[in-house]
């Protein structure tokens, strides 16, 4: 594995300019494949971040973003993706080194689809029309669509490049300026954005980057000045969010977690459903939100669909993420790792039949914080290891005797974000998916669609990412009666 030279990130850009730590505060940040140091960042505090406020503020109220039209945003959007396109290859490579995700995801995911957002937005602004004049019955209305204003972004580490450009997209195309406060595990990352912000000539104030901790977050959820919160992370921290921001009548977008199911009918062919196994349920090691960790199958099709698994896992490959060969790497983190070994040791406490897998690490990964994929068979459908996110490569395999169980089942959940449905037929595969609750469903396949609205129901939170719908959720519409 080459070795890279310490990146150090003790500054923080805010109105356009690089500020130094109001504190000494710097975080370390880890190389998950090797569990070595691969930089330090500043951490930021409520300090930093009242200043980030007050220049997306100020850029809204004062600065030439607030009064910039459509086409005006679209040509700076450009050259923005532009200078983004530029980095694509290294920031992808620093994403797969801070988070363990294979190479081949993470252009996609890092580098590849965050210019394809911002390009599709600007081109969506060009064409959108934001000011209607409709007959009254006392002469006319002017029906505005104006930036909700200053946006508050809060971004997970599984997919840092992607879910930032998910939010800052749909914010600069509305009018809105942005202060993104990224995960400490990928901080790093985040100032890429920092640095081809400054040279596609952003305004100063526009976008603002304050990596920080729970301290820096929750200044950003509660900060008088900041209009909208635009959230992705656990379930539990997008309630306490909701919280906070309901007192203020803040607006919100909450993607959260997920525990979704595939629902296998008995007509599923075994080929398609292998074939969709790397997306649909181990994608990224398992650290998405939108994983298929529970397998549903007709009883009478258990053994041959549990050794279609078992099969696909032992064909795995893990190691350095920036090998092409590898298909799945580590964890992001010790603590992360931790947490998915304690889920596996519960399913072995519960007493379910372990097909693949355990808590040991894989041999031929001595170092990194990897977990050997695992699969458990005959599991509850009300065990935590089937109704909790686990957000690793751990598989519940749960046996159904007809189709009304599977889809009572694939619903007995708190979570609705994903979900997929494997058979032959179909259009009776479409009518399946429309009776699972869930924001997003596949049939045959799962794969995210970033030209599509995305976001769950239930416990997995409120508004959508991707797609034209995103623009709706950072415009707020004005009526001025002529």
């Amino acid at each position: 594995m080459p070795v890279i030279n310490s990146i150090e990130r003790e500054l923080f850009f805010i109105d356009g300019q690089w500020r130094k730590a109001s504190t000494s505060d710097l975080a370390p940040v880890f190389e998950a494949a090797t569990e070595r140091p691969l930089g330090v960042a500043a951490m930021g505090g409520p300090e930093e971040i009242d200043a980030a406020v007050h220049a997306a503020r100020a850029a809204l109220q004062k600065g030439p973003w607030g009064r910039s039209t459509p086409h005006e945003r679209a040509a700076v959007m450009r050259r923005f993706a532009d200078s983004l396109e530029r980095r694509g290859r290294s920031t992808a490579e620093l994403v797969s080194r801070q988070t363990g995700m294979i190479s081949s995801l993470s252009v996609s995911t890092s580098a590849t689809a965050p210019v394809a957002i911002l390009r599709s937005m600007a081109d969506l602004i060009e064409k959108r029309t934001f000011e209607t004049r409709r007959p009254s019955s006392m002469g006319s209305t002017i029906v505005r669509e104006e930036p909700v204003g200053v946006v508050g972004a809060i971004t997970a580490w599984n997919y840092p490049q992607l879910l930032a450009m998910a939010k800052i997209g749909p914010a600069l195309a509305a009018g809105c300026t942005v202060v993104l406060k990224p995960a400490p595990e990928t901080s790093l990352d985040a100032y890429v954005l920092a640095e081809a912000a400054e040279e596609a000539g952003l305004p100063p104030g526009v976008l603002n980057i304050v990596a920080g901790g729970v301290h820096a977050g929750k200044a950003l959820v509660a900060h008088p000045d900041v209009d909208k919160i635009a959230f992705t992370g656990s379930t539990a921290a997008g309630q306490a969010i909701g919280e906070v921001a309901g007192r203020s009548f803040k607006r919100v977008s909450l993607e959260l977690g997920g525990k979704s199911a595939a629902i296998v009918l008995p007509d599923a062919d075994l080929d398609v459903f292998a074939g969709g196994l790397k997306d649909a349920v181990l994608k990224n090691g398992g650290q998405t939100c939108t994983t298929n960790s529970r397998i549903l199958v007709p009883q009478g099709r258990s053994s041959e669909i549990i050794d279609a698994l078992a099969s696909y896992v032992d064909g795995l490959v893990m190691g350095d993420p920036l090998d092409e060969s590898v298909t799945m790497g580590p964890m992001v983190s010790e603590q992360h790792r931790e947490r998915v070994r304690s889920y596996i040791r519960l399913g072995q406490s519960e007493g379910f039949r372990t097909i693949r897998g355990g808590t040991d690490s894989p041999e031929q990964c001595p170092r990194g914080w990897f977990v050997s994929p695992t699969i458990f068979e005959g599991v509850d459908n009300r065990s935590p290891l089937a109704q909790e996110e686990i957000f690793g490569p751990v598989i519940s395999v749960i046996p159904y005797e007809t189709e009304e169980d599977a889809i009572n089942m694939a619903n007995d959940t708190p979570f609705g974000l994903g979900g997929v449905v494997f058979t032959e037929d179909t259009e009776h595969g479409l009518d399946v998916a429309s009776r699972i609750r869930s924001g997003t469903v596949g049939v045959n396949y799962y794969s995210l669609d970033t030209g599509s609205p995305f976001g769950g129901v239930k416990n997995s939170g409120v508004g959508r990412e991707f797609g034209p719908e995103s623009l709706d959720f950072y415009l707020e519409y004005k009526s001025i009666y002529v």
